[in-house]
């Protein structure tokens, strides 16, 4: 229990020094780019307009799409995508390190 309190501590405090710093939303940006330039974006939209195909759209909400395509999402994240974004985040630890 204490272990997870200082995990969680520990995530707040690095999520605050992002946000302070901007790096939180240059990560953000650099993260919307690589995606959009990969095809996900064009993926998962594909896959919304089936999964509203599939159900119809009268009876699909917002949060059933959410909840429907979220794991394909993930999924769908290229690995070098992901590896770029934590070889930045783990740049931005080292820089800051008196954290």
């Amino acid at each position: 229990l204490c272990k997870m309190n200082k995990d969680a501590q520990m995530r707040a405090t690095i999520n605050q020094k992002l946000i302070e710093t901007g790096e939180r939303e240059r990560l953000k940006e650099l993260l919307r780019a690589k995606l959009i330039e990969c095809g996900w974006k064009d993926q998962l939209k594909a896959h919304c307009k089936d999964v509203i195909k599939e159900k119809g759209l009268e009876h699909v909400t917002v949060d059933d799409l959410v909840a429907e395509i979220t794991p394909k999402g993930r999924a769908l994240v290229p690995d070098s995508v992901k590896k770029e974004l934590l070889q930045r985040i783990r740049t931005f630890l080292a820089q800051h390190a008196s954290l």
